[in-house]
């Protein structure tokens, strides 16, 4: 019986031979033991060569089937054309002797030749001994074959080759079916893609600004490392663990984290690879990734993006038995059937938990539904402090007033900022990246890009200008709205100008007078326009329909209406799901409706008095803001505040 170090030693080359020979693991335990019994080494060397040597022999039958395919279409095309201009051996003669043909090719009994316009014609020979005579009486070149020229191969080839055929391309389908991987007809085999531990650089030191999330998972890489820590006190391990969170919050990442924390294998996979056009194959490859986690177990199968496949049944609208809804019900099934998957965690992540399928989300499929949010203000400069480690930075760089001015930033946007400011750096031509790269990809993130090159008539720059200083002005002059940070009439991205809040911390709720005041400040622009031009334009399209939407909410989602009280009249649902959410079915009445209509236009029509009167108060900063934007284009919020405070309001302008 060989040890455990001659085991270990020749596992590759065991391996290789069953790859090789296509045997089970048994038959090939028994051959590995066998070599190692009897202490010859370098025999699975010649293993490895025999494995080269099978690819070779069977990509060169492929190469040679396809060549005799090859070889029979050009003489079959051949033939068709020599066929085609068949004529009877009477139709030839009446040519002859009209000295129409130019050159024959007598093989056997059958005769080809030219006619004179050089067109190709084909007959049989009878037994006509005068034949010669009269080709060269009437001038036509004569060749003769014999009739066995061309080989016995091609006989044989033309006789056998269909049958040959059929039996090899026969094998061939008969080979893919028996192999797996990403061959030929292996739809029902799922293509995972196994995280090697020592090739994942990624660990949970790479993730920041989520430590309760990793808190979480890191007791599952604890429970696999060492399992009777938790069994001796009856505990059992979960059988999935759901990470929810926004797009770009680290959910993938900390999958990768787990991979390579844990050291246990980790197949990871999309949803969407489950479903394809063939009915069935879903389930097949369901089937397939707990089969391979099974045996490889204790191990991790992450499913990326898993809305893709555990979407709630009953919704289609071609009826409940389509494919995808097949691979659901098989997904459930193998989470928490009749068979338990001993040692198969399954972790999923998806930023749609509305649309998952409520058998999915129970205990005893997904146990723990680990909440992966946006990080706050320690955790973004704990992220920033991760992407900028191989980021060349000059000395006395406050990542933590980077990380104050990205509110709602999630990890994978303050990854862009940072590779933003990097980029910007480098076209500058500057050996590091300092505080101001930093401000201007902050800018270009949040604002984007500059276009200098649009031509601006004066009168539109102006009008751009006050309406701009009218959102600035009810901002700074409101206590409740966050301050102003910046302030520009240079256009970026789709917008002629725009302004730039920056709250002092990170809010998690809002109060009425908050959501008031930002809709006034929303509506400051129209009022600065209606102020100073006695007119409207069409750049307050947008400002209108946010804070209408915001007031809406007000109303119906969140009870802030003293007329309709603290009732909700939503549904919950903010994105539709095709389906479901097709059919809405109001939850109140048409009079209750238009009471609704009327809570919110009040309440717009109140915020926008409020600008008004605002802005009349104050309207010589109005004209000083303008001015100063007009001349430098951008006017930062400190030089806001600055005129704020220095101004003092006129009451008679209020009227």
């Amino acid at each position: 019986m060989p040890g455990p170090e001659c085991l270990e030693v020749e596992r590759e080359w065991y391996i290789i031979y069953l790859e090789t020979r296509r045997i089970g693991k048994i038959e090939g335990l028994f051959i590995l033991r066998a070599y190692c019994s009897l202490a010859v080494p370098g025999r699975f060397r010649l293993t490895e060569r025999s494995a080269t040597l099978s690819n070779f022999h069977k990509n060169l039958g492929i190469w040679i089937v396809i060549a005799m395919v090859l070889f029979v279409l050009f003489n079959l095309l051949n033939t068709t054309s020599y066929n085609s201009s068949q004529i009877s051996f009477s139709d030839f003669m009446a040519q002859v002797r009209s000295q129409r043909v130019s050159e024959v090719t007598i093989r056997g009994e059958e005769v080809s030749g030219y006619f004179e316009d050089r067109t190709q014609f084909q007959t049989y020979l009878p037994d006509y001994p005068q034949l010669l005579p009269e080709l060269i009486e009437n001038g036509v070149r004569v060749r003769a074959e014999s009739p066995n020229q061309g080989g016995i191969l091609l006989a044989i080839l033309n006789s056998w080759f269909p049958m040959l055929l059929i039996i090899g391309v026969w094998l061939f389908f008969m080979r893919q079916v028996q192999g797996g991987g990403n061959r030929a007809l292996s739809f029902g085999k799922i293509r995972s893609k196994q995280a090697d531990s020592k090739n994942n650089p990624i660990t949970f030191n790479d993730v920041a600004g989520i430590d309760e999330s990793k808190e979480e998972l890191q007791e599952i890489v604890e429970f696999l490392q060492d399992p009777q820590k938790f069994e001796k006190l009856g505990g059992e391990i979960p059988h999935g663990v759901l990470l929810l969170g926004a797009p770009g919050t680290g959910k993938t990442l900390l999958a990768k984290a787990i991979a390579g924390e844990a050291g246990v294998p980790f197949f990871a996979i999309s949803g969407s690879d489950f479903v394809e056009m063939f009915v069935g194959v879903g389930a097949s490859r369901v089937r397939d990734l707990f089969e391979q986690g099974k045996k490889n177990a204790p191990c991790i199968v992450f499913i990326d993006e898993i809305d893709a496949v555990g979407r709630s049944r009953g919704t289609g609208l071609g009826g409940g038995h389509d494919e995808r809804e097949q691979t659901l019900n098989q997904l459930l099934v193998e989470m928490d059937g009749f068979e338990t998957n001993v040692g198969v965690i399954l972790i999923a992540a998806t930023n749609r938990p509305d649309v998952l399928d409520p058998a999915l989300l129970r205990p005893g499929r997904f146990d723990r539904h680990v909440v992966v949010p946006l990080p706050d203000i320690r955790g973004r400069e704990a992220i920033l402090k991760v992407h900028t480690t191989n980021v060349i930075l000059v000395p006395g760089v406050e990542l933590s007033i980077i990380a104050k001015g990205t509110p709602g930033f999630a990890g994978a946007d303050l990854a862009n900022l940072v590779n933003e400011a990097a980029l910007w750096a480098a076209r500058q031509n500057k050996s590091a990246v300092d505080q101001e790269d930093f401000e201007y990809a902050k800018d270009r993130v949040l604002m984007g890009s500059e276009r200098r090159s649009i031509l601006i008539v004066e009168e539109e720059k102006k009008v751009t200008a006050y309406h701009e200083a009218g959102h600035a002005l009810v901002a700074e002059l409101i206590e409740e709205v966050d301050p102003v940070h910046k302030v520009t009439i240079m256009p970026r991205g789709q917008t002629l100008g725009l302004t730039q809040l920056l709250p002092e911390e990170d809010h998690h709720s809002y109060s009425r007078s908050h959501l008031l005041g930002q809709i006034a400040m929303m509506l400051g622009g129209r009022a600065a326009e209606q102020i100073t031009f006695s007119q409207f334009t069409t750049g307050a399209s947008n400002d209108i329909k946010n804070a209408t939407d915001l007031a809406r909410r007000m109303v119906v989602q969140w009870g802030m209406s003293d007329a309709m009280g603290p009732v909700s009249f939503s549904d919950g649902h903010d994105q539709v799901f095709l389906g479901r959410d097709l059919i809405q079915h109001n939850r109140y009445s048409q009079k209750t409706a238009k009471k609704i209509d009327r809570e919110v236009k009040g309440i717009l029509s109140a915020c926008y008095d409020r600008a008004i009167n605002l802005l009349q108060s104050h309207r010589k900063i109005l004209v000083l803001l303008a001015e100063e934007l007009i001349e430098r284009e951008t006017v930062e919020g400190k030089d806001v505040r600055n005129m704020v405070r220095d101004f003092q309001p006129d009451p008679a302008m209020a009227s």
